[in-house]
């Protein structure tokens, strides 16, 4: 698939998904590598954009260059979207209460502390990226777990399996330590994506690497 075509199949993807306004978000392509920029009105609209495009098949890497821009009347202070981020965290049932620590400037949301379950870390991103007022969000947290997993192996070659959308044989899974590494070839983007949510759900993952390539 040449460039032309694969730019405008992401163009259409951003126009078919529901939760995009399209009409501010540029899109070009070189090599496979789609790069995103103009503007929208959230940040979840923002990552919903990214979210598409990784969902078409022939993309390579996305260069995410869109930026935020809130009405006046949306916008929030720091010390009301660092409260906000504190309460939805406290309510959510995912988050260990009092694991994670907030920090907001200029609009940015920047999250730390430890978890034991990468999950949880997830969890604590997901509900503090859906405020409104934000501009971002960097997720510092730690995972932490009590105990190492022997099996991790196992528990994601298994995982692998499970999945109809992945071709198991075709991934090789290197356990050292806390690392896990991913190699292999996979037929779409998203099916990395799969694979990398198997590797994190091992117990005990600090780092996963993705080597994985498409085919």
């Amino acid at each position: 698939m040449d460039d032309l075509d694969l730019r405008q199949l992401v163009i259409d993807e951003l126009e078919f998904e529901p939760s995009i306004n399209a009409a501010n978000i540029g899109v070009s392509v070189e090599k496979g590598v789609v790069t995103l920029t103009g503007h929208v009105a959230s940040y979840v609209e923002k990552i919903a954009a990214e979210r598409a495009v990784e969902r078409v098949k022939g993309v390579r890497a996305i260069a995410q260059e869109i930026e935020v821009r809130y009405p006046d009347h949306q916008k929030r202070s720091d010390d009301e979207i660092a409260q906000r981020a504190v309460n939805i965290l406290h309510w959510s049932v995912q988050v260990p209460d009092g694991s994670i620590h907030v920090k907001v400037e200029k609009g940015w949301v920047t999250l730390t502390g430890a978890v034991e379950w990468q999950y949880q870390r997830l969890a604590a991103e997901s509900a503090v990226r859906k405020l409104s007022g934000i501009s971002g969000v960097s997720n510092l947290i730690e995972i932490r777990p009590r105990v190492a997993a022997a099996d991790v192996h196992k528990k994601i070659m298994d995982s692998l399996k499970r999945n109809a959308e992945i071709e198991a044989d075709s991934i090789r899974v290197i356990v050292d330590n806390d690392k896990v590494t991913l190699e292999g070839k996979v037929k779409a983007w998203y099916e990395r994506g799969l694979a990398e949510r198997a590797a994190w759900s091992a117990p005990g993952v600090k780092v996963v690497e993705d080597r994985l390539t498409l085919d």
